[in-house]
């Protein structure tokens, strides 16, 4: 067999360990969804309610008028972009809780250049959407420094950074970038050229403030994906994740790694920032992210950190955000239904993690004793 036959050999093998590996992250997803409303369902039953009639409302219900349809995509797109963001360091086996003050920076900047700096109608869009995705990346450059260089606790540097961000956001939003013609905190609009095209211009229906951030979510996934599949960094991502030390022994330098990590998902947040500036609001306002920065980390993990998967997970997620408001309205079954299957998402997903952490544990006991 020739070498180039060996190649396309082994390029062949590799293709179809990542479609099997593809596969079997999104039936893991879709068999923990069907778990937690079977489990959601027997809660209903237990509590004396119409489980057939509250799931009937919640799960046809966002998609029976236009503009609800609009409502599930538009919070659909925000809260994917934040489980990608925080699936990347997640990869790197690093826990960054820190999307909430990502988001925030990017929303800060988008604002900032849309507002201040005149641009031609095209760069209008475009650069906000570029300073947010950098003052993301900035964002998470730093507590990724301090874990790399300093070995600094992740998750305490990221959930203090949120503290910080969301304290000068609203400082900002209250003080120097309060609009002065408004009774209400929030900033001034951004001029309508900045504005992300809204969906309904595209299809001609009612779809409210669903906007072509949309289109911006999916491509973002599909870069991920490349980049952790088809590039160099994203193997060392990978390799870091997997075993650390290995990647060491290897010449990974994981310090950079690492920081890569944390840059790259902040740039993502970042752009989560944008999209709710410059696609949902228009304008900076108070509570901008509410608890989507923290949700994302479920969607994350419910996809097993895959971002094509992500976009599975986040479309659910958001349709079940959408289809608990309705079921509420339209029956006796109360939102708190909806709480109790998204906790038993993540107790799933941690259930499904569990294994995987004992047999790494193991592994390293057998590999100290010889």
């Amino acid at each position: 067999m020739t070498a180039t036959a060996v190649e396309a050999e082994d390029r062949d093998q590799y293709r179809a360990t990542r479609r099997r590996a593809l596969a079997v992250d999104l039936g893991m997803t879709l068999a923990t969804v069907l778990a937690a409303l079977a489990i959601g369902f027997l809660v209903m039953l237990a509590t004396g309610k119409d489980p057939i009639a509250a799931y009937e409302a919640m799960l046809t219900g966002p998609l029976e008028r236009s503009y609800r349809v609009g409502r599930w995509l538009e919070d659909a797109t925000t809260l994917t972009l934040l489980g990608l963001s925080v699936a990347i360091p997640f990869r790197a086996r690093q826990i960054s809780l820190g999307a909430e003050s990502q988001l925030y920076a990017g929303a800060l900047a988008a604002a900032a250049v849309a507002i201040f700096l005149p641009l031609p109608p095209v760069a209008a869009v475009l650069v906000p959407l570029v300073a947010a995705a950098a003052a993301g990346a900035g964002m998470g450059l730093v507590p990724g420094s301090m874990k790399a260089r300093l070995g600094a606790n992740e998750i305490v540097a990221t959930l203090m950074l949120n503290a910080i961000a969301v304290r000068v956001y609203d400082y900002l939003v209250n003080g120097p970038l309060k609009d002065p013609d408004s009774s209400a905190v929030r900033s001034e609009r951004i001029p309508q050229d900045s504005v992300l095209t809204p969906l309904s211009d595209w299809f001609g229906v009612p779809l409210g403030r669903a906007n072509v951030g949309l289109v911006l979510m999916l491509l973002t996934a599909v870069a991920l994906w490349l980049l952790l599949t088809r590039t160099p960094l994203g193997y060392r991502i990978r390799m870091t994740g997997a075993n650390p030390d290995f990647a060491e022994y290897g010449g990974i330098r994981v310090p950079r790694v690492i920081e890569w990590s944390f840059v790259i998902g902040g740039a993502v947040a970042g752009l989560a920032g944008a999209h709710l500036v410059q696609g949902v609001y228009g304008r900076l306002e108070p509570g901008l992210a509410g608890s989507l920065a923290f949700e994302g980390i479920v969607v994350a993990l419910l996809a097993r950190n895959n971002p094509l998967v992500v976009v599975v997970a986040g479309l659910f997620y958001s349709y079940l955000r959408a289809g608990g408001d309705i079921m509420e309205q339209q029956t006796d079954v109360g939102t708190e239904i909806v709480v109790v299957i998204q906790a038993v998402i993540v107790l799933l997903v941690t259930a499904q993690a569990l294994p995987d952490l004992l047999k790494r544990r193991i592994a390293r006991r057998q590999v100290g004793i010889r």
